[in-house]
């Protein structure tokens, strides 16, 4: 093989073949190409208010970690408290007439249509302390994953309505990039299949794999989204760093 090169390049030199023909001849290998990409957290999203209350206090501040389970958020809920309190000595209350009642029942001192009342009247006063405990169990927000906070979107003293966003938080051990290629591509790259990422932030480039493949191409570009999950953590990755991904096209 080496030899037919030589001879086609002396060839060449002295005339005897034109340029079009040498190349013809010389199969074309395929080039790296590198797609311009963007790391993004596995786990991200912003934490909300799930009831109307004065924000008690924010234990953590933008960039800092946290742990699993960590409170994040505290509100001001004597009232939902109190309300509890009082479902609870109502529930205790409607419990023993209850019990009174059947008691009384069993002596033939009572019908049954008393004691169903005072029945039902229990049940619902035992609705009443669930309802109660669900609001109170909503004075606290805990971080439902490990991460750090990207943006705080409140500050303590605040009145908080029930749905407004307080904290975005986001897990900055898992990362993916997210990349786009030509359709072309999508038959050929599979789940598993290893990539090379170069982030421009740090010069460096990371191994990863290819984790998912967009559910459709995008009907203009002709294009989809492929994610690759990166081996391993690196302290000193960032959600939101850009760089490019290594792939020769199939």
């Amino acid at each position: 093989m080496a030899g037919a090169v030589i001879i086609r390049h002396l060839l060449l030199a002295a005339g005897l073949l034109c340029p079009a023909a040498a190349f013809a001849q010389s199969p074309a290998q395929p080039a790296e190409h590198a797609i311009p990409a963007q790391l993004v957290s596995v786990q991200r999203t912003v934490l909300s208010a799930e009831i109307p209350a004065k924000i008690e206090k924010i234990t953590v501040k933008e960039g800092d970690r946290f742990d699993k389970g960590q409170v994040l958020v505290a509100f001001d809920c004597a009232l939902q408290r109190a309300q509890l309190t009082e479902a609870q000595a109502l529930a205790a209350a409607a419990e023993k007439t209850r019990s009174a009642h059947a008691r009384l029942l069993q002596l033939n001192a009572t019908g049954e249509l008393d004691l169903a009342k005072a029945t039902s009247e229990a049940v619902v006063a035992k609705a009443k302390v669930n309802s109660a405990e669900v609001l109170v169990s909503k004075c606290a927000i805990a971080a439902p994953f490990a991460g750090r906070v990207a943006e705080r979107k409140a500050e303590p003293h605040q009145y908080a309505q029930a749905g407004q966003a307080l904290l975005e938080i986001l897990d900055d051990g898992a990362l993916e990039a997210e990349f786009i290629v030509p359709s072309a591509w999508a038959p050929k790259l599979k789940n598993g299949m290893a990539v090379n990422i170069v982030v421009d932030e740090t010069k460096k480039t990371y191994p990863a794999r290819i984790v998912r493949l967009g559910a459709k191409v995008d009907a203009v570009s002709h294009s989809v989204k492929i994610a690759a999950a990166i081996e391993n953590r690196y302290p000193e990755l960032l959600a939101g760093m850009s760089g490019g991904v290594r792939v020769s096209p199939p």
